[in-house]
């Protein structure tokens, strides 16, 4: 099985990267249920981590995302 293309020529992928270069701070609305808000660190295909206030950082399987949003409080986490 061939391996899966990051493809940066999508939307979603490059909104992603501009919130990451901006140290934007987002709401994670997950599958669960659940809620992180948190700055985006870094994402790959299958995944997103994400610095929360605690400096913590959580792996996000993007089959786990119902959406993203900007926090209203949009500066980075302490």
């Amino acid at each position: 099985m061939p391996p899966i293309e990051f493809d940066t020529t999508l939307p979603s992928i490059r909104q992603i990267q501009n919130w990451i270069k901006q140290k934007t701070t987002v709401q994670f609305k997950l599958t669960t249920g659940d809620t992180i808000t948190a700055r985006i660190f870094w994402q790959d295909v299958n995944c997103i981590c994400v610095v929360d206030s605690q400096d913590d950082h959580i792996i996000i399987s993007r089959l786990a995302i119902a959406y993203l949003k900007v926090s209203h409080d949009s500066s980075p986490p302490t």
